[in-house]
């Protein structure tokens, strides 16, 4: 009799092992791709979880395998910001409005759990904050008037190596020696200093604040008029490219995308060809190659079908868009379009954000 129950002893032994392996799996391959309110969450699952979501090292790790668009830090002229979670169940910050930063702030740029914001007041220095941790630095101030309104870009790429957030803040800005000039500032986290880039780019191009993306060390901005201003971190160099006009840029499978309104069609252009206008007549060349265009159904956006239609955001597979008071939200992937939000002010301004657990 003893003999026969010695398998099913065995067999729940085994069956516990399974379990425990499983939790282990759990915690070590798939917690860190959880955006980072959920992981305040699963927090009470048990103590193990706990601590390990508590430690740098997981935070690191989140912030490497994490980036997915979780929403939008909009706000009003004088304004304090406000937070729009695309799913607001699993993202989402303790404190929206970033009361815990010293003085009242405009939110300037965003990137991979970073925000770059201004202070109102004195010199309207530069915050650089994650705000689910509530860490923050303040900058030092700049060598060059970068006017009421920067048009600046937070470049921040996680690093397996770098487990405190080593960062850039990029601002281009109309020179004072030349006009329809635009010259750049940098700052390095790492050099803790501004420094003036000696390249200068001479065209009569005016860029829309809040605009900026990098992609591959390169930074873009949209300009008001007809065309984009590249600028290369490495070569230092400035250059003028092909672009629509009102198009909002962004980023997709590692390449620059650009996403503009046609009524309520819109469509998505990825990068192919930055030299085309160096190009022999009648070549096939284009500077961009449509990835998607998908039209907003009345169906799934209240209000009337002649309201304006702009393009918010665009990344990670996710294009935001605002009709009237209602932002939508549609998937490359999936062509599914939801909404997101339906009581927004029509001129708010926005930058898209990520919800990590970044230690700067």
């Amino acid at each position: 009799m003893d003999r026969g129950k010695r398998p099913n002893k065995f067999v729940a032994n085994r069956n516990n092992k399974m379990y425990m392996d499983l939790r282990d799996i759990i915690r070590e391959h798939a917690l860190p791709f959880l955006p980072a309110k959920s992981l305040f969450r699963v927090q009470v699952v048990c103590r193990d979880w706990k601590l390990q979501i508590s430690t740098p090292f997981f935070a690191h790790n989140q912030s490497l395998s994490y980036q997915s668009l979780s929403g939008l830090f909009c706000q009003l002229p004088f304004n304090p910001p406000s937070f729009i979670s695309i799913d607001p169940k699993s993202c989402g910050v303790p404190d929206q409005s970033l009361t815990f930063l010293p003085e009242p702030v405009d939110i300037r740029a965003s990137s991979n759990g970073l925000i770059c914001c201004q202070g109102r007041t004195g010199l309207k220095a530069y915050y650089i904050c994650n705000p689910v941790t509530k860490q923050w630095k303040t900058l030092p101030n700049s060598n060059a008037n970068h006017g009421p309104d920067p048009a600046i870009v937070l470049v921040f790429e996680p690093s397996l190596l770098n487990f405190v957030a080593d960062y850039k803040l990029v601002c281009a800005f109309p020179s004072v020696d030349f006009d329809n000039a635009t010259e750049f500032e940098i700052y390095s986290s790492s050099e803790g200093a501004w420094k003036v880039s000696g390249e200068i780019c001479f065209a009569s191009k005016k860029l829309v604040p809040r605009s900026g993306v990098c992609v591959d060390g390169v930074v873009y901005w949209q300009s008001k008029v007809h065309g984009i201003v590249a600028f290369d971190l490495t070569k230092d160099r400035s250059q003028l490219i092909q672009g629509h006009s009102g198009a909002t840029l962004g980023m997709i499978n590692g390449k620059l995308c650009s996403a503009h309104a046609n009524g309520r069609s819109i469509t998505v252009s990825l990068l192919a060809n930055v030299y085309s206008n160096t190009m022999q007549m009648h070549s096939n060349a284009r500077t961009w190659k449509e990835k998607t265009r998908f039209c907003i159904d009345n169906s799934v956006s209240a209000g009337s079908a002649y309201e304006q239609v702009a393009v918010l955001s665009v990344g990670c597979d996710v294009v935001l868009v605002q009709i009237g008071k209602t932002i939508l939200s549609y998937n490359v992937n999936t062509k599914r379009t939801k909404t997101v939000c339906s009581a927004v002010e029509s001129d708010i301004r926005c930058v898209s954000y990520v919800n990590s657990l970044v230690y700067i």
